[in-house]
């Protein structure tokens, strides 16, 4: 018996998702449940430090608690929408997950608290959003005083006093000594002329209409839990003037490149890009970060973030956005309904990666690669510069190659659930899609030799494992 089509999403909109594609309402189903699945999340960490033994969570930390929430709830009725740019701001999801684990231990630990005190930061900054006035402490941990979304006060660790009012922020130490004074603006960003306040810099919307995308280097949970290194990304970074002058040039030179790839290019990174992290150039870019080497990833628990070293040109940084966007928009949909019923064992072949590779690992891969043809695709069709049009090609032939290798495991397995079916058919309908127009001979050969290298060296690699 075939199953019925899940209610949640239509096929049309399935389909589009398939393609690598969706509309703005499409995108906005997606949307919706990851922010009810964050609202909920906070809701779970409530419900846990009121079940925890008091040996896990001491009264007093409980009632501090307490005192936060009434000030989310009270900042929620002056502006809703304020409220919900911190709480379903990426990096609330690792810190909540990262509480949840330690309020279910048995012991108390110093690092349960570092993060108890942090939903302190996340309602004061909700509260300056919503311009409620308050008054409160705030701990510093690691040097940095942080206000989510906002920016972070570089200074020594410890707990500091905060008072806002009429757009003003106080920052004083304990003994009642000012400290710093931060101007909240009407965009949502906070300035001073104090060089130990680190703003979170606001880039221009993808789209008008729509919201500035932060580039957050200061939120101490971009990266918690991450695994940078276990999958081969570079560390954060805090980013000077300089470079912050640098990554606001190439996001300017972003958008038309990225709206070669389509208006469905745009309509995805406006609905779904959060905020970009920096990272720092990976090893092979050259001792200033300027070569060719670049990395980037996304996090499940942090939806919205891109995490990236910056492109070397605006056109690698719309293909940046292209690829780690259809991670985010995979993993939602995902979430949303199941796509298979694999294991999580690494066993399977994918040309973009040295070790072996989980099903899903694979499908996302996958995903992603094949969006990335098409876009290499639709760049090289509209270059004017031979340059510009051989770089493009190469890409293409190289990403549709890497997809072809691995499209005849998604098609075979028995796992895929009736959704799954259905999104990898319209994958292996827009690969073929891609052969309307083929690639010069030459980067079609050389991509070819390029996946069959990378064939013989995994095998060489790991032995008998599954293809």
């Amino acid at each position: 018996m075939i199953p019925p089509p899940n209610p949640l999403l239509p096929d049309r909109m399935l389909r589009q998702l398939g393609r690598t594609e969706g509309d703005s309402d499409t995108l906005r189903v997606l949307v919706r449940d990851q922010d009810t699945r964050r609202l909920l999340l906070l809701r779970a960490l409530l419900d846990a430090a009121e079940a925890a033994p008091t040996t896990v969570c001491p009264p007093q930390a409980l009632d501090r608690l307490h005192q936060d929430w009434a000030l989310l709830e009270s900042s929620e009725r002056a502006d809703r929408a304020a409220v919900r740019t911190v709480l379903l701001h990426p990096f609330t999801g690792p810190w909540a997950q990262r509480c949840l684990r330690g309020l279910s231990g048995s012991t108390p630990g110093v690092e349960l608290s570092a993060d108890m005190d942090h939903l302190s930061a996340l309602a004061a900054a909700a509260a300056i959003r919503a311009k409620v006035a308050f008054t409160t402490r705030l701990t510093a941990h690691d040097g940095l005083l942080s206000l989510p979304t906002l920016g972070a006060l570089r200074t020594a660790s410890g707990p500091a006093d905060i008072v806002f009012a009429e757009g003003e922020l106080t920052v004083f130490e304990t003994d009642g000594r000012p400290l710093i004074t931060v101007h909240t603006q009407q965009d949502g960003t906070a300035c001073s002329a104090d060089p130990r306040w680190l703003p979170v810099l606001a880039l221009p919307a993808v789209l008008p209409g729509t919201g500035p995308v932060p580039m957050d280097d200061v939120d101490p949970y971009r990266t918690e839990g991450g695994g940078l290194r276990r999958h081969g990304l570079s560390t954060a970074t805090h980013i000077d003037d300089h470079e912050r002058k640098a990554w606001a040039e190439s996001w300017a030179g972003m958008e038309p490149l990225l709206r070669i790839g389509g208006e469905h290019r745009l309509t995805e990174a406006s609905a779904l890009l959060r905020c970009l992290v920096p990272l720092g150039p990976p090893p092979g870019s050259g001792p200033l970060g300027d070569g060719v080497a670049h990395c980037s990833g996304t996090r499940r628990e942090a939806f919205g973030a891109v995490l990236s070293s910056k492109p070397p040109t605006a056109a690698y940084f719309a293909s940046t956005l292209v690829h780690e966007l259809q991670h985010t928009k995979l993993a939602a949909l995902g979430s949303l309904v199941p796509l298979h019923h694999e294991d999580a064992t690494p066993r399977h072949f994918a040309p973009w990666r040295s070790d072996p590779r989980p099903f899903d690992g694979l499908l996302q891969g996958a995903y992603s690669h094949i969006a990335l043809a098409d876009y290499w695709q639709r760049f090289a069709l509209g270059a004017l510069r031979v340059t510009h049009r051989d770089l493009a090609w190469a890409e293409h032939a190289r990403c549709r190659e890497q997809v072809g290798a691995v499209l005849p495991v998604l098609a075979g397995s028995a796992a895929l659930t009736r959704e799954g079916r259905v999104l990898v058919d319209e994958m292996i309908t827009l690969y073929h899609r891609l052969d309307d127009c083929p690639p010069p001979t030459g980067h079609l050969a050389r991509a070819e030799a390029y996946v069959a290298t990378a064939k013989v060296i995994w095998q060489q690699r790991n032995g008998s494992r599954r293809q």
